[in-house]
């Protein structure tokens, strides 16, 4: 199968047997879903069961105009439908991490997709170097493609609404976890969101490679818009199983991110989670990655610690564990190379 395989989609793509899509013989439980939380009339105790028991959950009745997500989706579609020499003017490279990418690594394999980067507020602050002591910035700009004229607008208000979502989710969680409302919202005053448009094209070999190798996502949380395709999987917590997660009109699919876990000393969890591809047909999605300012400090929040509940992580720099997961991504170590784990006590 090496040589058929490596001819079909390239060595690079082909993951180890382990990590392989599961066989449809060996699928279980597909009747099972990921909680449903609605923005507006779910309480702090279905919030918290979601975040605790699978890290996962679809957002419904959250107030973003169908409208809206229907024309963000139509300007993904008009650019990944681009030939590649003109996505390719508008790369992200070492010099500035926004703009499209089709080389992405997960775990050291190349993820089967192409991607463009964008921040909401159209620049981008990094740490100018990971000293520690180095106060310093750098600013990186989007890259807009200029023959599509509607591209950059449709985006924009997308990551506004995307972002004004994740504020009052942000407040529901706090709830959740016995905190006031807005007690996490400082750490956003100035946030790092970025929203990223995902392009899985049609596979010859979809039993062979992933769309997106397993993961946890670092940040605070995870929004994601998609089409009706499907191929998120989430890792269930409590037998291992990768679980499809079916999509729903107009619903987000919101999973808790790193920082979060760290915040709640690991009451709520981080969770894997990995993109299966499709032989006849392509898949988009729309992350919107929430988080915080670059100059926040990550560690358990005060109010969750105790002597019976000691913390479990030693403080961190946001800013500085971004560029070094960053700087991993242009040297090809893999979205990973970096982990909360890291900064366990």
């Amino acid at each position: 199968m090496g040589v058929e395989a490596e001819a079909k989609i390239g060595a690079g793509f082909i993951q180890s047997e382990e990590h392989r899509p599961t066989p449809k013989w060996k699928r279980v439980d597909e009747d099972v879903e990921i909680p449903t939380i609605d923005l507006y009339k779910s309480s702090a105790e279905e919030v918290e069961k979601a975040c605790k028991d699978w890290g996962f959950f679809q957002l419904i009745n959250h107030g973003i105009p169908h409208d809206l997500l229907r024309g963000v989706e139509s300007a993904a579609a008009e650019f990944f439908a681009l030939p590649v020499e003109e996505k390719r003017k508008v790369s992200r490279d070492a010099l500035n991490p926004l703009g499209y990418f089709d080389t992405e690594l997960t775990k050291n394999v190349r993820d089967w997709k192409e991607v463009f980067d964008y921040a909401p507020r159209e620049t981008i602050q990094l740490p100018a170097s990971l000293n520690p002591h180095d106060r310093l910035t750098e600013t990186f700009t989007n890259r807009w493609p200029r023959q599509l004229p509607h591209f950059r607008e449709a985006c924009v208000a997308y990551a506004e609404a995307a972002r004004e979502v994740s504020l009052k989710l942000l407040e529901l969680i706090a709830r959740s976890l016995g905190l006031p409302d807005k007690r996490l919202n400082e750490y956003f005053s100035d946030d790092m969101s970025r929203v990223r448009l995902n392009c899985y094209p049609e596979c010859p070999a979809p039993e062979l490679a992933l769309g997106v190798g397993r993961h946890k996502d670092s940040g605070g949380l995870t929004l994601l818009y998609q089409d009706q395709v499907g191929g998120l999987q989430v890792r269930r917590k409590d037998n291992g199983q990768w679980l499809p997660v079916q999509p729903r009109p107009d619903a987000f699919v919101v999973n808790v991110g790193a920082i979060i876990q760290v915040w709640s000393n690991d009451r709520y969890e981080s969770v894997e989670h990995r993109v299966v591809v499709n032989e006849t047909r392509r898949r988009m999605s729309i992350p919107f990655f929430f988080n915080p300012s670059q100059d926040v400090m990550v560690k358990p929040l005060q109010e969750l610690v105790s002597e019976e509940n000691p913390p479990k992580y030693r403080e961190y720099n946001w800013g500085k564990f971004y560029k070094q997961r960053a700087d991993g991504n242009f040297k090809n170590l893999g979205v990973e190379n970096l982990q909360i784990y890291h900064f366990r006590i």
